[in-house]
């Protein structure tokens, strides 16, 4: 029987075990979306997951939805991840850069002069971003032209060869949790009568051109995309999204991607399984729960419901996860405080085995 416990590979890489640390944005990057000394420790503590996915990195400085997020799309950047790799790889692990381009989601405040926020369409979310000023609502983005989706697909390409320079093992695109690429596959956020919306086949064609952007720049084989089918997350409206997900995944089969994440939502099993047959790749679950997934969780991986296990919230507070899980605990638990901005506490003072 298969565990968590076993090595899997990916396409071009092998790795340790099946438990992965999933995205989770820190909003601890230094002024210029520098990841800092704090950064690099930070990973390499938790370095013996089998992969790790970073917090979400913008692509280009229009993609910012967050205080104090990091970029991958300046040489000072760059060289600044480089650091991280290398501790990572340093003690052992493997890395992919999470890219995710916020859309809708931010703030012009967040935005660097005569920036605005942009989406396919120009909805507002209802809700409120964290500015350095506080909360302030979603306002309504400017939508993209033609010519912008196009410049659009290339930053997130960009961003993925600059990844590859920093060092990273490969990148996650973020389509999931309504950011720009979720945004694209919604019909409450996508209202286009374009080849961009209006059917499920225009509505995929975001993250399929996306997706096949950045397999040209930098392999398939380094390429992941992340997923939430139905995530109501950031004011998402997906109503029916089967039709959607399994036309994208089926868009996405032939071109042997290292894996699909998907994240799922509480009463979506059974198309988290109906994804799961229709893509021969790896395929990583980050499962519904009620609470932080759990120990518990490994089981899917044992039933052959997923092959890798993504841990968010047990991995953020438990450095050395893999031995805690394989040791039934104890867990440390998660300061919520702390989450989203600070220094070493609640980031890399939380005590291993």
């Amino acid at each position: 029987m298969t565990t968590a416990f076993d090595p899997i590979d990916l396409p071009g890489h092998r790795l340790a075990n099946r438990i992965a640390m999933a995205p989770m944005t820190r909003g601890r990057a230094a002024e210029g979306g520098l990841p800092t000394a704090l950064t690099a420790e930070y990973y390499a503590q938790r370095a013996s997951a089998g992969l790790i996915v970073t917090e979400g990195i913008q692509p280009s400085a229009v993609g910012q939805g967050y205080p104090d997020t990091p970029g991958l799309h300046s040489a000072e950047q760059i060289a600044a991840w480089r650091t991280v790799t290398d501790a990572v790889h340093a003690a052992g692990g493997r890395i992919f850069a999470q890219i995710m381009h916020s859309g809708r989601i931010g703030h012009p405040d967040l935005l660097p002069d005569g920036l605005v926020n942009v989406a396919p369409s120009a909805v507002a979310a209802s809700g409120q971003v964290y500015t350095h000023e506080g909360p302030k609502d979603f306002v309504e983005p400017r939508e993209l032209t033609e010519d912008e989706i196009h410049a659009t697909v290339a930053d997130y390409a960009a961003a993925a060869r600059a990844a590859v320079e920093a060092g990273f093992d490969g990148v996650e695109l973020h389509g999931a949790n309504g950011y720009l690429i979720h945004q694209f596959l919604a019909p409450g956020s996508n209202r286009r009568t374009d080849g961009w919306g209006g059917s499920p086949a225009g509505r995929i064609r975001f993250a399929v051109e996306t997706v096949k952007a950045v397999v040209e720049a930098i392999g398939a084989e380094r390429t992941g995309l992340r997923l939430s089918p139905g995530n109501p997350l950031n004011d998402m409206d997906e109503p029916e999204p089967e039709p959607t997900y399994t036309a994208l995944v089926d868009a996405l089969e032939p071109l042997g991607l290292a894996y699909v994440h998907v994240m799922e939502v509480p009463g979506h099993r059974e198309l988290t399984t109906a994804l799961r047959k229709r893509f021969s790749g790896v395929f990583v679950l980050n499962p519904a729960t009620e609470g932080p997934t759990g120990p518990e969780a490994l089981e899917l991986v044992e039933d052959g419901t997923a092959d890798v296990i993504s841990y968010g919230q047990l991995f953020l507070a438990n450095p050395d996860l893999p031995a805690r899980l394989k040791a039934g605990g104890p867990f440390n638990a998660a300061n919520p405080a702390t989450f989203f901005g600070g220094g070493a506490e609640g980031y890399t003072d939380y005590p291993a085995l």
